[in-house]
C-alpha cells in the first residue's frame, strides 16, 4: 500500500508542478499596481501621488502610496488623512459617524428592531458625489450605506433584520423614510421610495434621480471594467459508480459498487466585466480517485466466478462558464456548464480474474465529457455546489469493451484570493 502511494505521488509531481507554475503565473499577472491618485491631509493640503490599488473588498484604515515612481513606499492612515482617491477609480472620505454594529448573521439576530449605534472614525467609500452624496462601508459581514445632503450631515441609512419569533424575521426599513424626508423633489415619488431595496444599484439610482431633478452636477465612482480573479480551495465528496460490458463474450455486464470518496481541487475564476459581472470563466484542476471490486457468477465458465477490480485516479480539469444570480449584496446563486478534461496520474486499469485464469487488464483511457453544477456563494468567500458529470467511457481504446463511469460531487469552496 505504501509503495503504491509513493508511486502515485511520484507520477503526480509533473501535474502538480504544472498547476503551481500556472497559478504562480496568474498571481504575477494579477499583481497589484500603483495608480495615479491623491490624498488630503488634516491641514487641507492636497498631495498628488501614486496609490497602491489593492481593489479593497473592505473599507481600509490605511493605504500605501509613493510620491513618484521611484520613491519609497509610505503609508497614509485614518489618523493623518482626511480624504484619498485613485483618479477615475475610487474615493474615500474620512468621517466620524454613528454606525449600526448589529450582527447580520442570521444565527445571531436579536429581537431588537432599533439599530445599535457606535461612534467610529471610518474611511467611507464615496459612491456618488453631488448635491446629495452616497457612501458605503463594508467590513466582514457588515455592509452599511451612509448619505448626506448640502444641508444635512452624514448619517447612516438604516436597515436592520431582526427576529419577531424564533423562526420569523422582519426588517427595519427606516432608510426609506430617511430618503423620503431628505430627497424631496418633484420627480421622486413615494412609490419609487417604497420599491427600493437596501442595495447599491437601487440607492445609486435614487441619488442620481435626485441630483438630476435639482440640475446638480454629480460624479459616480464605479469600478473599472476589468476582469477580476478569484482563487478558491475546493474539497469535495464524490459519489461514483462504474459498469463494464464485454461486447465479444457472453459474460454478464460487470457492475461495480457505488463508492463514496474524497477529492480536492483548486478553482481559478475569472469574473468578466460585462453584464453586471454575472459571467465568469472557471478552470478547476481536481484530484479524484475510484477503487472498487466485484464478483459475478458466470454460468458459462467452469469455475462460475469472475472477479473484477478497478483502480482509477486522475486529474480532472473542468473548464467552462459560470452564471450568477444575485440575491443581495452578500448572497448569490450560480450555475456552471463545463467541459471536463481527464488525465491519469498513474497507470490505472480494470482487472478481471477467473477462478482458473487471469484475463488481460484493461488500461483506462478517457475522452472529454461534460459537467453541470449549481450552487450558492456567501460574501464571495464561501460556496457550496452540487455537480453532476455526464457518463465517461474509461476504456475508449478497447474495441471489445464499453464502460459507463458516472459521478456526482458535493463541493465546498473557500476563497483564498
Amino acid at each position: 500500500m505504501l509503495s503504491a502511494q509513493k508511486s502515485v505521488l511520484k507520477t503526480a509531481k509533473p501535474h502538480l508542478l504544472f498547476i503551481l507554475v500556472f497559478f504562480s503565473f496568474l498571481n504575477t499577472y494579477a499583481q497589484i499596481t500603483f495608480e495615479k491618485g491623491y490624498f488630503i491631509d488634516y491641514s487641507g493640503k492636497k498631495v498628488e501621488c501614486l496609490i497602491k490599488n489593492t481593489d479593497w473588498r473592505y473599507n481600509p484604515t490605511e493605504f500605501k502610496y509613493k510620491l513618484a515612481e521611484e520613491s519609497k513606499v509610505e503609508t497614509g492612515n485614518i489618523n493623518t488623512v482626511k480624504e484619498f482617491g485613485i483618479y477615475n477609480r475610487s474615493k474615500y472620505l474620512n468621517a466620524s459617524v454613528k454606525i449600526d454594529i448589529s450582527s447580520t448573521d442570521l444565527s445571531k439576530l436579536g429581537y431588537q428592531k432599533e439599530p445599535i449605534f457606535k461612534e467610529k472614525q471610518l474611511f467611507l467609500n464615496v459612491l456618488l458625489e453631488g448635491k446629495a452624496n452616497l457612501y458605503l462601508f463594508v467590513d466582514g459581514g457588515i455592509r452599511r450605506y451612509f448619505f448626506n445632503t448640502d444641508i444635512n450631515p452624514i448619517e447612516q441609512l438604516i436597515y436592520k433584520e431582526y427576529k419577531v419569533e424564533e423562526n420569523k424575521i422582519k426588517a427595519n426599513n427606516e432608510f426609506k423614510q430617511q430618503l423620503w424626508n431628505s430627497l424631496k423633489c418633484e420627480t421622486i415619488t413615494m412609490g419609487q421610495i417604497k420599491a427600493l431595496d437596501y442595495h447599491k444599484d437601487d440607492l445609486l439610482n435614487i441619488f442620481i434621480d435626485y441630483n438630476e431633478c435639482n440640475n446638480s452636477a454629480y460624479t459616480t465612482f464605479k469600478e473599472k471594467k476589468k476582469i477580476s480573479f478569484n482563487l478558491a480551495l475546493r474539497p469535495r465528496l464524490n459519489i461514483s459508480s462504474l459498469s463494464v460490458d464485454n461486447l465479444s463474450s457472453d459474460f454478464k455486464d460487470t457492475e461495480f459498487d457505488q463508492s463514496l470518496n474524497f477529492g480536492f481541487g483548486v478553482e481559478a475564476e475569472f469574473v468578466l466585466p460585462f453584464n453586471k459581472r454575472k459571467w465568469a470563466i472557471i478552470l478547476e484542476p481536481t484530484y479524484q480517485y475510484y477503487k472498487s471490486e466485484t464478483e459475478n457468477v458466470e454460468n458459462n465458465v467452469a469455475a462460475g466466478e469472475l472477479k473484477a477490480t478497478v483502480d482509477y485516479s486522475s486529474i480532472e480539469t473542468p473548464l467552462g462558464l459560470r452564471y450568477y444570480f444575485f440575491l443581495n449584496d452578500n448572497s448569490k446563486l450560480f450555475i456552471n456548464g463545463l467541459a471536463v478534461f481527464d488525465v491519469g496520474i498513474k497507470q490505472s486499469d480494470i482487472k478481471f480474474e477467473l477462478s482458473y485464469a487471469s484475463l488481460n487488464p484493461l488500461q483506462i483511457n478517457t475522452y472529454l465529457n461534460a459537467a453541470f453544477g449549481a450552487g450558492y456563494k456567501f460574501r464571495d468567500k464561501y460556496s457550496l455546489e452540487f455537480r453532476y458529470f455526464t457518463t465517461r467511457d474509461l476504456v475508449t481504446h478497447h474495441l471489445n469493451y464499453d464502460s459507463s463511469y458516472q459521478s456526482m460531487s458535493l463541493i465546498l469552496g473557500i476563497s483564498i484570493l
